[in-house]
């Protein structure tokens, strides 16, 4: 029998039960430069308006490690590309580095897979259902969104090649999560390797290209490959070939590795635990289960805050070059230090941003136990529910702020030793006001979990509306009412004469707010539901 044997008929069962999950991703990726289409020539109807909006964008570079270069934001298509490119690209990435792991890692710690392999399937037929699905996805995201773009008013050449680096980065990533699929040995492991390798790139990929680094190392970073692209400039079209053949090569490279591992094992092994347990109380269960993500994040934001801190360092020499950033400071609009400040204080957004992402993760952990009837087994044992619960919303609270301070004072001892304008200490002081912005984000998630686990998704809300609210309402002139919804817009700038906490009382309130709902809905609802 050959190892592709029944794919067919595994893709077909993948697309009426998984397809689905595809279609917020392709919604929201569609969204989104349709959106900026629609709104740009109502925000920016005149030249000034956008020269303002050049200038706008230059004078935080903190956007570029985002978005990427601004070329063109004189236009409607140029805006759309600047906006778009990147993170719509993230959003075909995870569809698809979650499409591939569901289908087959989650499928293998089930046993799924095994009992499908026992008749008349090939060995490797679920990983190739489950990559033709991934690519098939990538391919209708991106387009759906360059359709719809050009629908919506933007320039067709220019659109359907923005949705077809939506559909590159979405393959390459389908290979990366094919490969992640074969080496962890539980989905949230592939997930976890597959995610850190694409964001790894998007990170330097911002970076360096903020930095204004040598050419060649745009080059040297698959992600910067679709970027050269240049949707709405140059409109080229074979950066994407290299991509697609990246992309073909670790799906090679998968079934290469596939065909030489056992079903539910992966080539970095899960080591056994001791033959007698130490483990004593609720406490000491919830630390040992999520010990391997807060290491993993540890070095993570280690690595995030030596990234950023050395991109603060540098901050001057970014804003030297921007000849809108220039104008604005000849007219006496702002002063340098005002724009290392604003600066600073979106760079601790973004990382506060980040640091709410494990807290979920923590909360989506303790669901996990719960809905595979785990959590009933630990509460017949002695265990109280109310502990449990607390001991996991205290370790989401607590190790994102642990996060936000390693990441925060690394960016503080690299601005400091830059002397950019601000010191060690109001660098450290504000991402310390950043942290109250997590919690918030962190507490809905609590609140979910107690509340309504079985609507997970609303979890990851806070996340979504913080980043779309402090990283893109900037760039379409929100009004107050709108921003203040984030919880990061309320964060003082520590280095005014008089910060204003204001805004920080009241994020606290609706912390404790969501908190107590949480612990009420928990203790009150059957588990399991």
């Amino acid at each position: 029998m050959s190892t592709l044997t029944g794919t067919g008929r595994l893709l077909r069962h993948l697309i009426r039960r998984d397809g689905r999950h595809f279609l917020p991703w392709i919604a929201l990726a569609t969204a989104l430069p349709v959106s900026s289409v629609i709104v740009y020539p109502q925000i920016f109807p005149t030249e000034q308006d956008r020269a303002t909006l050049a200038a706008t964008i230059g004078g935080n570079p903190a956007l570029g490690l985002i978005f990427g270069p601004a070329r063109d934001l004189g236009t409607v298509d140029g805006f759309n590309a600047w906006r778009c490119l990147a993170l719509g690209g993230l959003l075909a990435a995870l569809g698809a580095i979650f499409a591939v792991t569901r289908a087959t890692r989650a499928q293998e710690d089930t046993g799924r897979a095994e009992l499908l392999a026992s008749g008349a399937v090939g060995r490797s037929s679920s990983l190739a259902a489950a990559v033709v699905l991934a690519l098939a996805g990538s391919l209708v995201l991106g387009a759906v969104a360059g359709t719809g773009t050009v629908l919506a008013g933007g320039g067709a050449h220019a659109s359907i090649l923005l949705g077809a680096g939506f559909a590159a980065t979405g393959w390459l990533c389908a290979g990366i999560a094919a490969v992640a699929a074969q080496l962890g040995s539980t989905a949230r492991a592939a997930n976890s390797i597959a995610v850190a390798a694409f964001g790894l790139m998007f990170l330097l990929r911002g970076v360096l290209y903020s930095l204004e680094a040598p050419e060649w190392t745009t080059w040297a970073n698959p992600l910067g490959w679709v970027a050269e692209t240049q949707p709405a400039t140059l409109d080229r079209w074979w950066p994407l070939a290299p991509v697609l053949a990246l992309a073909l090569v670790l799906v090679a490279v998968a079934f290469v590795l596939r065909g030489r591992r056992d079903y539910g094992v992966g080539f970095i092994a899960i080591r056994p635990g001791r033959a007698r347990g130490r483990i004593r109380g609720s406490w000491g269960l919830i630390l040992r289960l999520n010990r391997g993500p807060i290491v993993t994040w540890t070095i993570s934001f280690i690595a995030v805050g030596a990234i950023l801190g050395h991109f603060a360092a540098s901050v001057h020499d970014i804003l030297d070059s921007n000849a809108a950033v220039q104008q604005i400071l000849a007219a006496g609009a702002t002063t340098p230090v005002g724009l290392v400040e604003e600066f600073l204080v979106t760079i601790m957004s973004m990382i506060g941003i980040l640091a709410s992402i494990p807290g979920v993760q923590t909360m989506m952990k303790m669901r996990t136990e719960e809905a595979e009837g785990r959590l009933e087994l630990l509460t017949t044992s002695g265990a109280t529910r109310p502990r449990y619960f607390a001991g996991n919303a205290l370790l989401a609270l607590a190790a994102p702020s642990a996060y936000m301070m390693i990441g925060g004072t690394l960016v503080a001892g690299f601005a400091a030793s830059a002397d950019i304008g601000v010191g060690f200490r109001d660098a450290v002081l504000q991402a310390a006001a950043t942290v109250p912005a997590v919690w918030t984000v962190v507490a809905l998630a609590v609140a979910v979990t107690g509340l309504r686990p079985g609507v997970g998704i609303l979890a990851w809300a806070g996340v979504l509306i913080s980043f779309t609210l402090t990283i893109l309402g900037p760039t379409f002139e929100l009004d107050d009412a709108a921003m203040a919804v984030s919880p990061f817009w309320h964060v003082p700038r520590v280095t005014a004469e008089s910060p204003d906490l204001t805004g920080l009382l009241w994020v606290a309130g609706v912390t404790l707010v969501l908190l107590a709902a949480g612990a009420v809905g928990f203790r009150r609802r059957d588990l399991g539901r």
